[in-house]
C-alpha cells in the first residue's frame, strides 16, 4: 500500500448543524483490494485514491453501518420497487466519465440543493475524474441504468472480498418516481447475494442527519465499534 499523503482537516460538519468536523485522510496509490477491505472495515470511505473517516474527539455520531446480505429479506414493498424498473437497463463497468455523467450528477445535486437545501456548485471533468474515475484498481465499479439511450442513474461500488462498498449514487431527478435511492441499494443487495457476498457497506449512519439517518431500514445491519487503528483488530457488533 503506497501512501502518498495522510493529514487531518478541521471544517464544519458535514452531517449535523453547529458542530465541528475533524476528518483524517489518507492518498493512497494503488491500493489494492485486500487494503481496501481492511480500511472499510476500520471506517474509511473511498473517493478515487483519497481514503477518509471522521475522529471527532467526544463525539461518535458517525457510526459505520453495513448490511447483513446474508440475513436479508426484501419485503413487499422493496419488491414492487425492483418491479417498476423493470424496464430500465443496466450495465456494470470499470468507471468513466462523459457529458452525460457531468450532466446527470449537477441535475442531480440541483434538484437535491431545492429539497434538502444542499450547497450547489457545477462539478468540472477534473472533479469528478478524481473524485469517482481514478484509484478504481479491478474492483471499483459504476452501475450504469439506462431507459433506452436515456442515461438515468450511475452507482458507483467497490466490490471486494466479503461485500461491495457503496461509495455514491445519482440519478436524473425525472425518474424520482422509480425511487431509484432505493432501487440502487435494493438492487446491490441482490448483486450481492448474486456474489455470495456476506455484506453491503453503506458508510456512515448519522440518526439526525435526514441525508444518512434512512440507513437504519435495511435491516439486519452491524455497526463498527470506535475507530481502529490499520495494526489493530476491528469489531462490528
Amino acid at each position: 500500500m503506497n501512501i502518498l499523503k495522510e493529514f487531518s482537516l478541521n471544517d464544519k460538519c458535514s452531517y449535523l448543524d453547529n458542530k465541528e468536523q475533524t476528518t483524517d485522510y489518507k492518498f493512497i496509490n494503488d491500493c489494492s483490494a485486500y487494503h481496501t477491505q481492511e480500511l472499510i472495515e476500520r471506517g474509511y470511505r473511498r473517493f478515487g485514491k483519497m481514503y477518509f473517516r471522521p475522529v471527532c474527539d467526544g463525539c461518535h455520531e458517525c457510526q459505520s453501518i453495513k448490511i447483513d446480505v446474508e440475513n436479508y429479506v426484501f419485503s413487499k414493498s422493496e419488491k414492487r420497487v425492483l418491479k417498476k424498473s423493470k424496464e430500465l437497463t443496466t450495465y456494470i463497468q470499470t468507471p468513466t466519465i462523459s457529458k452525460n455523467h457531468l450532466s446527470v450528477f449537477d441535475s442531480y445535486h440541483r434538484h437535491m440543493s431545492k429539497k434538502k437545501d444542499w450547497s450547489f456548485q457545477t462539478t468540472t471533468a477534473e472533479h469528478y475524474y478524481h473524485s469517482f474515475v481514478v484509484g478504481h484498481e479491478e474492483y471499483g465499479k459504476e452501475v450504469l441504468y439506462f431507459d433506452n439511450d436515456q442515461l438515468v442513474g450511475v452507482d458507483l461500488i467497490d466490490i471486494l472480498e466479503d461485500g461491495i462498498s457503496s461509495i455514491y449514487f445519482y440519478y436524473d431527478p425525472k425518474y424520482s418516481h422509480l425511487s431509484p435511492g432505493k432501487l440502487s441499494l435494493l438492487n446491490q443487495i441482490r448483486f450481492a447475494k448474486e456474489l455470495k457476498k456476506k455484506w453491503i457497506y453503506l458508510g456512515y449512519y448519522v440518526e439526525g442527519c435526514s441525508s444518512l439517518n434512512y440507513k437504519a431500514q435495511y435491516k439486519p445491519y452491524t455497526t463498527l465499534q470506535g475507530r481502529p487503528s490499520l495494526d489493530s483488530e476491528y469489531i462490528w457488533t
